[in-house]
C-alpha cells in the first residue's frame, strides 16, 4: 500500500511548480487528475524537444497522471467539475491571486462545497502583499531574496543559476511538505485549509548562514568572496590542463591537509588563513598542470571531499547512482521510453510499476458527467 494511495488530487497548474508537485504526490500512490485547456493544453506540451505528440518536459513532469480538457470559463463545465470537487482531498493550482475566485473555484467556494479539500495555491509572491500581482520567473525571485548576489563570475557579475531554484526549491518542494502536513492535520481536525505558497518567501531558507552572519555580526555576504561562495580556496572550482574542472571541496581540517598532500601544495600555502588569495592561486596553478585524469587518480580512495565536473550525460552514466537504481524508472511514449525524472520519494513508498506513461490531453474526460 502505498502512503497515499486512494487520495485524489486536482491539479490547476502548468508549467513546473505545481506539475512537479503533483508528479511527487502521485509517485506516492495519488491520483492525480490534470485540468488543462481544451485544444492547447499545458503550455509546456508545445515546448521542444518532443517525446512522443507532446514535450519531453511535460512527459517528465505528469507522468502517471490523467488529463481533462475543459473550459473553465464555461459555467456549465464548472458544474461538471463539482462530483470531483466533492470527491478531491487536495487541489492544486498556480493562478495569480484572484483568478481561480473570479472563476468561482477558490478556497471558499470549495470549500464550502468539501471542507475537507486541502487547497494548495503556488505562486511566485503569496496571494497577498505589495507584489501579489507581478509577473516574474524564476530568475527573479531568486534576485530579489538576494540569492542571487552571493555568487560571481571572474567579472564580478551575478552568475545565472544552473538550476530553477526558486520553482523547486522554493515552490514545488514547500507545497509538497505543506499538502502533508495539511493531510496530517486533516487526519485530526477532519477540516481542509488553504495553503499560500510563495516561491520568493520559501527562497530564504538557503539563506540560513547569510542571514545569520549579518544580523548576528554585522558581516553582510559580499559577491563571491565568502567561505561557500568562491572565497575560500577550500571551496572552490579549479581548470585542469585539458580544460576540465575539479570541484574541490576540503573545508574541514582533516579534508583540506588530506588535498593538500594529494595535489602536493607548496607548505607555504597550506596555511589558508594567512593569505586566502595566494593560496587559492598557488592551488588554481597546481590544478592546471595536470589533465583531468590524473587528479582522478590522485584522489581515488581519499578522504579529500573532490571530484571532477561531470557533464549531465555523464552523470546519468554514473555507475554509483545507477547502482542506487535512480534510473529504474520510465516514462514511455508511442512505443518508447527514456529514463524517467527521477523524484525524492523513497522507494519502499512507490509503485512496482516501472514504465508509465503520461496523459494524452483530455484522456480523462469520460469521467465527466454531462
Amino acid at each position: 500500500m502505498q502512503p497515499l494511495a486512494g487520495v485524489k488530487v486536482l491539479d490547476f497548474s502548468t508549467l513546473l511548480p505545481g506539475p512537479l508537485a503533483t508528479l511527487i504526490l502521485a509517485e506516492a500512490g495519488a491520483d492525480v487528475i490534470k485540468i488543462e485547456r481544451p485544444g492547447r493544453g499545458d503550455e509546456m506540451r508545445s515546448y521542444v524537444p518532443k517525446f512522443g505528440s507532446d514535450s519531453v518536459n511535460f512527459a517528465m513532469l505528469n507522468r502517471g497522471k490523467k488529463s481533462l480538457a475543459v473550459d473553465l470559463k464555461d459555467a456549465k463545465v464548472r458544474e461538471q467539475l463539482l462530483p470531483l470537487i466533492r470527491d478531491a482531498d487536495i487541489v492544486v493550482e498556480q493562478f495569480r491571486p484572484g483568478v481561480m475566485d473570479r472563476l468561482g473555484l477558490g478556497y471558499e467556494a470549495l470549500n464550502a462545497i468539501n471542507p475537507r479539500i486541502i487547497y494548495c495555491a503556488i505562486t511566485g509572491y503569496g496571494q497577498s502583499g505589495p507584489r501579489a500581482q507581478v509577473a516574474a520567473h524564476d530568475l527573479n525571485y531568486v534576485a530579489e531574496s538576494g540569492l542571487l548576489s552571493l555568487a560571481a563570475g571572474a567579472d564580478g557579475a551575478p552568475v545565472v543559476p544552473g538550476a530553477l531554484i526558486a520553482d523547486i526549491g522554493g515552490g514545488a518542494y514547500p507545497a509538497v511538505i505543506n499538502i502533508l502536513l495539511a493531510l496530517r492535520a486533516r487526519d485530526a481536525t477532519g477540516k481542509g485549509c488553504k495553503l499560500d505558497i510563495a516561491m520568493g518567501d520559501n527562497l530564504f531558507t538557503f539563506l540560513y548562514w547569510a542571514m545569520g552572519n549579518g544580523l548576528a555580526a554585522g558581516e553582510w555576504p559580499q559577491p563571491g568572496a565568502e567561505r561557500v561562495t568562491g572565497g575560500s580556496a577550500r571551496f572552490f572550482i579549479y581548470r585542469t590542463r585539458d580544460d576540465k574542472f575539479i570541484a574541490a571541496a576540503p573545508l574541514e581540517q582533516k579534508f583540506w591537509e588530506n588535498f593538500c598532500e594529494a595535489i602536493e601544495l607548496a607548505p607555504q600555502y597550506r596555511d589558508d588563513d594567512l593569505d586566502p588569495a595566494a593560496t587559492k592561486r598557488a592551488v588554481a596553478a597546481r590544478i592546471a598542470e595536470k589533465p583531468a585524469a590524473d587528479w582522478q587518480t590522485r584522489f581515488a580512495g581519499k578522504d579529500l571531499c573532490c571530484c571532477v565536473m561531470a557533464t549531465v550525460e555523464e552523470a546519468l552514466n554514473d555507475p554509483h547512482f545507477k547502482s542506487r537504481g535512480v534510473f529504474n524508472r520510465n516514462v514511455s511514449a508511442d512505443g518508447k521510453s527514456i529514463v524517467a525524472l527521477p523524484v525524492p520519494v523513497a522507494d519502499t513508498f512507490r509503485s512496482a510499476q516501472i514504465d508509465a506513461g503520461y496523459p494524452v490531453l483530455g484522456d480523462a474526460n469520460g469521467m465527466l458527467k454531462k
